[in-house]
């Protein structure tokens, strides 16, 4: 179930011969009502600019997401471990230029450019959980701890 503060709108796109003949708007969590604001405030519109993004930032690096693609990963079951490796190197393992953070006092470069100016950082730095680059490896190898059972079940 979705958290109740949620507020989520959804954009369907009725294309026919390539073309766009209908574009039509629904708010799936949340009012129209609360929605309205949250846009008004922030300059939104309601389009599908970042999920195209975020399709796009997928299929390049997990195959089975590709339009046209000869893997066996067409349900959820094969496509779960693809995305899981994905999203644990895209966020531990490849720093973001988005999150870099400024270094207190320029690095020499060893007479090879301009002195670097700017720490790599990965989104799991910038959110605390880590305090260091991984490898691909290290990811691959940490061992996840288990998830907390509920005892009232």
């Amino acid at each position: 179930m979705p958290l109740p503060h949620l507020l989520s709108a959804q954009v369907s796109k009725t294309v026919r011969r390539r073309r766009l003949v209908r574009l039509r708007h629904r708010v799936v969590f949340g009012t129209l009502a609360a929605v309205q604001p949250v846009r008004a405030a922030w300059g939104w519109q309601i389009n599908t600019a970042c999920v195209e993004r975020l399709h796009l930032t997928l299929r390049q690096p997990v195959a089975a997401i590709g339009r046209r693609v000869a893997t066996l990963c067409k349900g959820a079951d094969g496509l779960g471990q693809p995305l899981a490796v994905y999203h644990g190197s895209d966020n531990c393992c490849v720093p973001h230029a988005s999150v870099r953070q400024p270094l207190p006092q320029p690095e020499p470069t060893n007479n090879t450019g301009a002195a670097t100016v700017w720490r790599p950082c990965t989104p799991a730095m910038a959110a605390g959980l880590t305090d260091h680059v991984w490898s691909l490896t290290a990811v691959l190898l940490y061992r996840v701890p288990p998830w907390p059972q509920s005892q009232g079940r």
